[in-house]
């Protein structure tokens, strides 16, 4: 006998795939953060595997870069929240700075810099920033 959908769940692709973070703001923190990113990436697997392993990669990417430029940018403490969404993974950070991220040039020959807010954009297929009275969340997704 099959049972009827009941709308008012969570959708068993989506469940139980959200993991919520809290950071000092300490340098450290940017591989704290890519590492509670690992260990969600890794609990998101073992029921369904990314659909390349560069997927996996570019999430861990895409998070380090946006903690180390809260620790760069923003100084304070930092948020990571990390959930599972149709065809991907939905990562918001949430930093205390009202100031919006701007793309810098790259000049290479000055040590290089100014190439992750590119990156974050040319790996994720969403980027928005959302600017609230106690600082700014960056949303991003990215395929899974």
């Amino acid at each position: 006998m099959a049972t009827e959908p009941r709308w008012d769940d969570t959708p068993p692709s989506e469940e139980g795939y959200e993991r919520r973070f809290s950071f000092a703001g300490e340098l450290r923190n940017v591989t704290e953060a890519r590492l509670a990113a690992e260990d969600f990436l890794c609990v998101l697997a073992s029921d369904a595997p990314p659909g390349t392993p560069e997927y996996w990669d570019d999430i861990l990417l895409v998070v380090t870069e946006l903690a180390a430029n809260v620790i760069q940018y923003a100084p304070g403490p930092f948020g990571l929240r990390m959930r599972r969404t149709f065809d991907g993974v939905h990562v918001t950070m949430r930093d205390t700075s009202t100031t919006k991220p701007e793309p810098r040039p790259f000049h290479p020959r000055t040590g290089g810099g100014g190439i992750g807010w590119h990156l974050v954009h040319t790996l994720c297929t969403q980027v928005s920033v959302v600017v609230h009275d106690r600082g700014k969340d960056i949303h991003v997704f990215l395929p899974w």
